[in-house]
């Protein structure tokens, strides 16, 4: 009688990094968590646009005065977005799964990435639907008297930003893996580095190169130098890459338990 000679065990395709992506973004959007601070991202500009109206002079009340208005959302709880979707996997002990389904590491790191840019360029079309919306509203009512033109660059700009916040969080989250100190974090030391360099004269220069805050103001309108470029670069620097770079080190080196 003849053994039946066993098959090899032929080893499953690995799904694709944009299969990871679509995956990463349902994770970030399917918690009750990510749902309610998508919906509050989109009301902040909401209702920071109708107070706007009823406050400020009719010549500021032009559509780009309304859109940078409507991205108050986006800049405050996008970074929020972000560290959830990387600290989740430890705190909601997820962690194991995903990465016994893909055990590269790096690559459900890039997918998270991508699944945060995606989604800050999703906010896009909230914020600039809200600013119209605001301009209209704010005509009929007679109370805006600003122009309807809307520079390109500054929508560019703004769909750069958004990006940059989501992957700000990111970093800030697989550089510390826990929620807590990753959101107070993210919100105390850029206003306490722009307080700084509000109060001490000396360090307004050199801390200048390193404030986020004030790197980000010129993006606002046209005609930024090449000097206020550097001075952006120098910024996400050491806000963004340096702490995710080391965030990929520790994700590709932490012990799943």
């Amino acid at each position: 009688m003849t053994a039946l000679a066993a098959s090899p065990a032929v080893a499953p395709p690995r799904p694709s990094l944009a299969r990871l992506t679509g995956v990463e973004l349902r994770k970030m959007t399917d918690t009750r968590a990510g749902r309610w601070l998508l919906v509050l991202v989109a009301l902040t500009g909401v209702v920071a646009v109708p107070i706007v109206i009823a406050t400020s002079p009719g010549r500021d009340q032009g559509l780009q005065d309304m859109f940078s208005i409507a991205q108050l959302g986006p800049q405050l709880l996008l970074p929020v977005v972000g560290i959830l979707a990387v600290t989740a996997e430890w705190s909601q002990r997820t962690a194991l799964t995903t990465f016994a389904l893909v055990p590269v590491r790096w690559r459900v790191a890039v997918a998270k990435l991508l699944a945060g840019a995606v989604l800050g360029l999703a906010s896009l079309p909230v914020t600039l639907g809200t600013a119209v919306a605001g301009r209209g509203a704010g005509g009929l009512a007679g109370r805006s008297e600003g122009s309807w033109h809307l520079p390109l660059f500054v929508v560019g700009t703004a769909a750069f930003l958004a990006v940059a916040n989501v992957l700000t969080g990111m970093a800030f989250g697989m550089l510390l893996m826990n929620t807590p100190l990753a959101i107070t974090l993210n919100f105390v030391l850029p206003v306490a580095l722009t307080t700084l360099t509000q109060t001490v004269h000396r360090l307004r220069g050199p801390l200048g190169w390193i404030d986020l805050n004030r790197a980000t103001e010129p993006l606002s309108d046209v005609g930024v130098t090449s000097g206020e470029w550097a001075r952006l670069a120098t910024a996400l620097a050491v806000w963004l890459v340096v702490p995710l770079a080391a965030g990929l080190v520790r994700l590709n080196r932490r012990e799943i338990n």
